[in-house]
């Protein structure tokens, strides 16, 4: 195995994660293809459920992730236009007893920051954005735009939701508007007087649209607002500019601490949600995928990033296992130990804000009983949260839905 090249292109959440795996407990090295001229990751937050931060510990990164994040203190529902408390679960201490690891709001790229050093700088090759992937010949060749090229045993596509190369596997673009469209943001905690329970991960729930925040260090709050609208989504790119007071047009006379939040700084753009459809196989030749370039998810269940570093696990145990024995074998192991399980991920996550958006009536009178019960509650997450990938093979029948 040690002489194998692997290519991972993307230097995001999940390649760095497999390259960390592979590197601390296996003792193998990668070679990560980056096409941004330093490392940045898009967007503002991530929330680290128990089943990634659990092999960060594991890892070692435990105190420091610990040291740049705020652990979140409860999971919260409201309603959103009038702020009656619908459910009230303490996370915290709880959380880690039930789960067996912590769960954590922190900056993307704080986290990048951590995870690029213990991956190992020397292992990064910046400004290589990938144009090309030749698999005809005796090893996998990649072409980059700056006229360079690389050779590999096996290429791991883990370049994100607008991922090359699950698009050169295709050989078309899938994604999928999920009918959504959110603002994005980061508060400082003093600009935000009347919000109640600052450390919690809340949803403000209402029919059409949602609010989810939780803290992102010990200052700041991240926020995601979300509408169901406009359809079809109007513009090629998943992002357009957005005028000041476009984010309360749906959101102006819910809770003064909703009004609160999504006016504190100005707005610029409307991200439109997308997803992709579960592929068959994620596998190519010596090629293959993994995170959001295989299963890209609707971002109602926080799991993105989280699925990446589950991928991420189970490949580089995959790949540690299989020796000098053909990688096919392992890769196509991965997939029978990802591929079900990343599947009942993207249902309830795509599904999660068909129930976050209900109208007034028995179904929402339904989900506020079902989610003001910590057992309720738990249970549209706890069978993604106590799952650990090191260990376990999904159940045909664990999870899959929202309630």
């Amino acid at each position: 195995m040690d002489a194998r090249r692997i290519a991972v292109v993307g230097a995001g959440i999940g390649g760095l994660t497999l390259a960390i795996a592979l590197r601390r407990q296996y003792g193998l090295e990668v070679d990560i293809y980056e096409q941004t001229a330093e490392l940045r990751e898009a967007g503002a937050a991530v929330a680290l459920s128990a089943n990634a931060t659990r092999f960060y510990e594991q890892f070692g990164l435990g105190p420091e992730l610990a040291s740049r994040s705020a652990e979140v203190s409860a999971l919260i529902y409201r309603d959103g236009r009038t702020g009656r408390l619908i459910g009230e679960h303490p996370v915290g201490p709880s959380y880690r007893e039930r789960f067996g690891a912590p769960y954590f709001g922190i900056h993307r790229a704080d986290l990048q920051t951590i995870l690029s050093a213990a991956a190992g700088l020397d292992r990064i090759r910046l400004n290589k954005r990938l144009v090309g992937i030749d698999d005809t010949g005796a090893h996998a060749a990649l072409r980059f735009d700056d006229g360079s090229t690389a050779e590999a045993d096996l290429v791991i596509g883990a370049d994100g939701a607008r991922s090359f190369v699950r698009r050169w596997m295709l050989g078309y673009d899938d994604a999928l508007y999920s009918g959504c469209s959110g603002f994005r943001g980061i508060v400082p905690m003093d600009k935000l007087p009347s919000l109640p329970n600052r450390t919690a991960l809340q949803f403000w729930m209402g029919p059409g649209g949602h609010l989810l925040h939780y803290p992102m260090g010990p200052d700041h709050i991240n926020f995601l607002l979300v509408e169901r609208h406009p359809t079809p989504w109007p513009v090629r790119d998943w992002l357009m500019p957005a005028a000041e007071g476009e984010q309360s047009r749906h959101f102006a006379r819910w809770h003064p601490p909703v009004v609160e939040m999504i006016t504190a700084q100005p707005v610029s753009n409307r991200w439109g949600l997308f997803h992709r459809p579960p592929l068959g196989r994620w596998t190519k030749g010596r090629v293959t995928l993994l995170g959001d370039a295989a299963h890209q998810l609707a971002p109602h269940h926080g799991q993105g990033a989280n699925q990446s570093v589950e991928d991420a696990v189970v490949l580089a145990a995959c790949l540690a296992d299989a020796g000098s024995s053909p990688l096919a074998e392992a890769l196509e192991r991965y997939e029978r130990l990802r591929r079900g399980r990343t599947r009942k991920v993207q249902y309830a996550s795509i599904s999660a804000a068909d129930v976050l958006h209900l109208p007034d009536g028995d179904n929402a009178d339904q989900r506020n009983a079902r989610l003001g019960s910590l057992e309720g509650a738990l249970h549209h997450l706890g069978w993604i949260h106590e799952f650990d990938a090191g260990t376990q093979e999904p159940s045909e029948h664990q999870g899959g839905t929202w309630l």
